[in-house]
């Protein structure tokens, strides 16, 4: 089985649900699935968009939050079952606005990834396909997320773009393996 997912695509285009979906296939019958959330409630949409989410994900669901140290919640809940990261432009943002280093953090993450044993399937924005932004700060933010996403999906063994609630398969490290891709 995969044992890192990466699911990118644009605003409402269905990511979270079928990350979601793909998370909870990986628990065992018996066991939760934990939600690491980089999202902050800055302001009242945001608090109500992270009311939404949760709502809709249903107590079987272990809520961490980790809008910045988010290789370290990955390392401290390996062991515990599937994890969900929602989402990685979201915690780049954090990243950004705090003036921390991005690629010491992407280093840190992509270092975390790769000790998980337990499934970890992450959720990123596409912000690239776009007008470009009319201002610096914009498009340092739309570069970041490109280089940040091209890196995780570099150490994924799935990658998947949602448009319009479809998924569409760009990378399946399982499926070259058994040579049906």
């Amino acid at each position: 089985m995969n044992r890192i997912t990466l699911i990118t695509g644009g605003a409402r285009s269905g990511k979270s649900r079928l990350a979601e979906a793909e998370t909870l296939a990986r628990r065992p019958a018996d066991g939760s699935a934990a939600y690491l959330a980089t999202a902050e409630a800055r302001d009242a949409e945001m608090a109500a968009r992270i009311a939404a989410h949760r709502a809709r994900r249903g107590p079987e669901w272990e809520d961490i939050a980790a809008p910045l140290a988010l290789a370290q919640a990955l390392d401290d809940s390996d062991g515990r079952g599937p994890r969900l990261v929602d989402c990685l432009t979201l915690w780049l943002t954090n990243l950004m606005l705090g003036g921390h280093d991005i690629d010491a953090a992407t280093d840190a993450l992509l270092a975390a990834l790769a000790r998980q044993r337990d499934p970890v399937v992450i959720v990123t924005n596409e912000v690239g396909l776009g007008i470009v932004p009319d201002n610096a700060l914009a498009r340092a933010f739309r570069d970041a997320a490109g280089l940040l996403n091209q890196r995780v999906a570099a150490v994924a063994d799935r990658v998947v773009l949602v448009a319009c609630g479809l998924p569409l398969v760009l990378k399946d490290a399982e499926q070259e393996r058994k040579g049906t891709a």
